[in-house]
């Protein structure tokens, strides 16, 4: 018998589950959320360990969800330095690296960047070969000057060569241990957003370091020693050494591990998906199983970027959220909320601040705290505001659907409760047994996936098909690399989007497999 940990840290909570090998839940807990972040992650570990009684020994494999990367963005904090090259010239001088994001990131940047000779045309063939020599000048001027180096070419989507040039003399003059974050490795077509993703990832790399080494450190306390996995933004996993190197596809991950989770939890494959949390409520859709993407390229605390992201429409509006009286019975429903602090500050836990929690409790839905502490609110008005934040999230789900057919809705989070089994626009309303941390289930039970984005000229030596396999093939390799156990991977989308603006006949192949996480992944 053997088990494996699932963690999942939110702004307000840390939920965790441990799960035997017949992925069935026998212990769970949700923690408040610390500063530190990891000391709520060692609680948790801990009271799951108080409430199974289980050899340590069989724990092997232990998943991690992290808003640090995320929050390492938004509030610009313990951001790398960076050197970056876009491999474009003489083509694309006019609008330099980083032109497109906020004063305020840049400003909290150390960056050096270099537009050098390099880049491919769309079909494949050089644009401009590289000048390595001039690429090494740089390299020895910025020695010492900076923890990581980012590279950009364009269409590097279509042929790596040179950005693996790169990385090979940047490891020749500044020596094998600086990372190097390659863009074709992590957005996809669209020179300007794939460069940002670029940057975003290199100037992660010291985030995810740390939160590697306190999750490491925080098993090691309680004698567990288990293979290391993060949670994608895709609803899947990759291995620590991959984490360490592609940090920035953590960021979302928690709302994709609510999705999956909720998945898991009531086995259906396509609905829609409304998570409750402390701060705030998510709404994505689950589609074949797996989060939907969005089509439109993302911004991360400002900076635009193109990688892959999933399509959630969030809210202020969780368990901590806080509800102000306004004049002649009228009320304001957030966005602040009390997060973390939400058991001290909740008039149910003798706090002086009315939160959502305080009205479902009011109102008979959730039985948590202290009743008599809210029986001085008007009923009428604790009516007036249930729904109200109930027509919020209505009116999120009608924004989020494609059509306007009732649609199966699952409720997952530890604020799901908050909410009535009944919701306009939706078939049926499901709040699943261990919805509290459907999150926490939903990076337990996630597999390792693969995905390939890349742009293919057609003539009469390569046709539709071999590309189509082609990338295939490419996404099937990136996910036995990761772990996934090769007889178990299903190929979850393959499809070939015809570029009008492109000359010739261009097509732009998109590949993503996934399958069941092996014992040990390939190093």
């Amino acid at each position: 018998m053997t088990h494996r940990i699932g963690i999942d840290v939110g702004g307000t909570n840390t939920d965790a589950v441990l799960l035997n090998n017949d992925k069935r839940v026998i212990a769970r807990t949700k923690q408040s959320t610390t500063g530190d972040v990891i000391t709520g992650i060692e609680k948790a570990i801990a009271s799951l360990l108080s409430e199974a009684d289980i050899d340590k020994s069989t724990i092997t494999q232990a998943m991690l969800g992290t808003t640090h990367c995320t929050n390492a963005i938004v509030e610009r904090k313990g951001l790398n330095s960076v050197a970056h090259f876009r491999l474009a010239a003489p083509a694309t001088l006019a609008i330099l690296p980083l032109t497109d994001v906020p004063d305020d990131f840049r400003n909290h940047l150390t960056t050096y960047l270099f537009i050098v000779e390099g880049g491919f045309n769309y079909n494949g063939k050089i644009l401009s070969p590289l000048d390595e020599e001039k690429i090494r000048q740089h390299l020895r001027a910025v020695k010492g000057k900076v923890d990581v180096i980012s590279v950009c070419g364009v269409f590097s989507t279509v042929s790596n060569v040179q950005e693996l040039r790169v990385a090979e003399l940047v490891h020749e003059e500044l020596g094998s241990g600086i990372p190097v974050s390659l863009s074709h490795k992590i957005g996809s077509i669209g020179l300007l957003e794939r460069e940002n993703a670029s940057i975003l990832n290199a100037v992660l790399f010291s985030t995810a370091q740390n939160i590697a080494n306190g999750f490491s450190q925080a098993l090691k306390a309680h004698n567990i020693n288990a293979e290391i996995f993060f949670g994608q933004n895709d609803g899947t996993l990759m291995p620590l050494k991959h984490a360490l190197s592609f940090p920035i596809l953590t960021i979302a991950s928690g709302p994709t591990n609510s999705i999956r989770g909720a998945s898991y939890l009531t086995g259906l494959k396509n609905a829609l998906i409304v998570d409750v949390g402390g701060t705030t409520t998510d709404v994505g859709i689950l589609t074949n199983g797996f989060p939907r993407e969005s089509l439109i390229a993302a911004e991360i605390g400002g900076v635009r970027t193109n990688f892959r992201m999933p399509d959630i429409a969030s809210i202020g509006l969780g368990g901590g959220t806080i509800v102000t009286p306004l004049a002649n019975g009228a009320f304001k429903i957030g966005p602040e909320s009390v997060g973390y602090k939400l058991v001290e500050q909740a008039l149910v836990f003798g706090g002086d601040v009315i939160t959502v929690t305080d009205i479902a409790v009011a109102k008979g839905l959730l039985h948590l705290g202290d009743i008599t502490l809210v029986q001085h609110l008007s009923a009428e008005w604790v009516e007036k505001v249930f729904a109200h934040y109930v027509t919020m999230v209505e009116k999120v789900i009608d924004k989020m659907k494609t059509n306007n057919d009732p649609t199966p809705v699952v409720l997952v989070g530890g604020g799901a409760i908050l909410l009535p089994t009944t919701l306009q626009g939706a078939s049926q309303v499901i709040r699943p047994e261990n919805a509290g941390v459907a999150n926490a289930i939903g990076i337990s039970v996630a597999q390792a996936s693969g995905e390939v984005d890349i742009l293919v000229a057609l003539d009469k030596n390569n046709d539709l098909n071999a590309g189509l396999k082609e990338a295939q093939n490419q996404a099937i390799a990136q996910a036995i690399a990761i772990g996934a156990q090769p007889d178990s991977i299903e190929t979850i989308e393959l499809e070939a989007i015809p570029l009008a603006y492109m000359p010739g006949n261009t097509v732009r192949i998109r590949a993503k497999v996934a399958g069941i996480l092996g014992a040990t992944p390939v190093q």
